[in-house]
């Protein structure tokens, strides 16, 4: 079982990401360490952190549900791109660490989609 995440375009040749739930989370955790705090720490991860208490314009996807959330909209995607854009700049030099190889493949293909989303004007849905 994953999870994928992919336009609302109705077109299935469209480009996704898929991960395994286990992958997204380490994912979300790794995005949530360079936003400044820990998943852990945060309401619907374990923690009592209100989400209201941290500022990042990444919120949308670290606190979504893995399935059964709302889509993100255009507007959403269009706040988080910068913000995803820059994690991928500032990994650039990571070099050899192949957890920190994977997450920022990871954060490549997921502007890919997001890309695509807001030259569309569609949803990113959570699937």
């Amino acid at each position: 079982m994953g999870l994928v995440l992919f336009p609302g375009d109705g077109d299935v040749t469209s480009p996704d990401i898929s991960w395994s739930y286990c992958s997204f989370s380490m994912f979300r955790e790794c995005l949530a360490k360079a936003e400044g705090f820990t998943l852990a720490e945060m309401e619907g991860f374990g923690g009592d952190r209100p989400w209201s208490s941290v500022s990042t314009t990444l919120a949308p996807l670290l606190d979504h549900p893995d399935d059964n959330g709302p889509d993100l909209t255009p507007a959403q995607c269009a706040a988080m791109l910068p913000r995803l854009e820059a994690f991928i700049d500032q990994r650039q030099h990571d070099g050899s660490d192949p957890v920190l190889q994977r997450r920022n493949a990871d954060a490549l293909q997921l502007v890919a989609v997001i890309r695509l989303c807001l030259d569309k004007d569609v949803e990113l849905i959570f699937g």
